[in-house]
């Protein structure tokens, strides 16, 4: 003896409805996947723009021996968002100095900041270390730098931030920010402070 299996209509009926819905939700989710892309081409935030305005440095010294730097730096950048109808959200933003593929200074933090379109702003930070170690190559580059007259400096940013369209607000994207300052250096030490007042264009990546 075989057995028969029917399914009832109501059976049917609740198939096609799960699928109905499903289709319709499927459709709906690439719909608003293809808004937002077709959205994200024609707007197409360009990342912003940084510039080194200022760079003074107010020491730079060793204590304790040749392996322990004391320094001070005070920096000013400027930051543009060159987006027509996108504003940019800086929720973190950390600086800091490097010579010669050292770190010199601890990370200063910038207040976070809302910057609107086209949108211009100076931030200044204050690089303070104290007895920060450094590798036995700082005297010798040191004294490199000062047969050629010259010291360059490299001052680098890295923080995230959101793009903002309106009343939409996107997700969190990071950014990497180096600039550098090329100073006068006498022959002598100390020779400070060292100043660079000449505006150099800073790459940004993301």
């Amino acid at each position: 003896m075989s057995l028969i299996s029917e399914k009832s209509p109501k059976d049917c009926a609740s198939k096609k409805a799960s699928k109905k819905l499903y289709l319709y939700l499927t459709t709906l989710l690439l719909t608003l996947i293809s808004v937002i892309f077709i959205i994200w081409l024609i707007l197409h935030p360009s990342k912003p723009h940084f510039s080194l305005r200022e760079a003074d440095i107010n020491q730079l010294n060793l204590s304790l021996g040749p392996s322990l730097l004391n320094s001070s730096i005070q920096i000013t950048l400027q930051s543009h968002n060159p987006n027509t109808k996108v504003g940019i959200y800086y929720d973190d933003f950390l600086l800091y100095a490097s010579y010669k593929g050292q770190k010199i200074t601890p990370e200063a933090s910038i207040f976070p900041f809302y910057q609107d379109h086209h949108e211009t702003n100076l931030l200044s930070a204050s690089l303070v270390g104290i007895q920060l170690p450094v590798g036995p190559s700082f005297v010798y580059e040191v004294q490199r730098d000062q047969g050629a007259g010259r010291l360059a400096l490299s001052l680098k940013g890295m923080g995230q931030l959101r793009w903002k369209v309106g009343s939409w607000v996107s997700g969190r994207y990071r950014f990497i920010v180096n600039c550098v300052a090329i100073m006068p250096l006498g022959p002598t030490i100390p020779s400070l402070p060292l100043s660079s007042r000449q505006s150099s264009q800073c790459s940004t990546s993301m």
